[in-house]
């Protein structure tokens, strides 16, 4: 495999761990059966596709990139699908999280490993 398809890989690793936090909110707790199991399946095929990611990815940059861009969807689906607020402190600490993750994307000496 190489790292252009890791990185795609990886892509739908964070598409599927923002789903399955989003479903989490829809969840009520675990309470609510549907939304319940989009969490199962959301969060078992991000580690999955994850997982495979791995196999090229070093794991140091890739955790990185899953978290960071996790979290930056997250805040986006927060205001976008549930209204939350954020502020010039959030807007800030967003920034800082893309602006890492976008170096440890294009600049990284880690490479890939096999």
């Amino acid at each position: 495999m190489d790292s252009v398809r890791a990185y795609l890989l990886l892509t739908g690793a964070i598409g599927a761990e923002i789903v399955g936090s989003t479903a989490l909110k829809y969840s009520d707790g675990l309470t609510r059966l549907r939304p319940s199991l989009v969490v199962l399946v959301a969060y078992g095929l991000s580690f999955w596709l994850f997982a495979l990611a791995l196999r090229v990815l070093p794991l140091g940059i890739a955790s990185a990139i899953w978290a960071g861009l996790g979290i930056v969807g997250g805040v986006v689906v927060g205001v976008v699908l549930f209204g939350e607020r954020v502020g010039w402190t959030e807007i800030a600490g967003v920034a800082m999280i893309l602006c890492g993750t976008t170096l440890l994307m294009l600049f990284s000496n880690a490479g890939t490993h096999r």
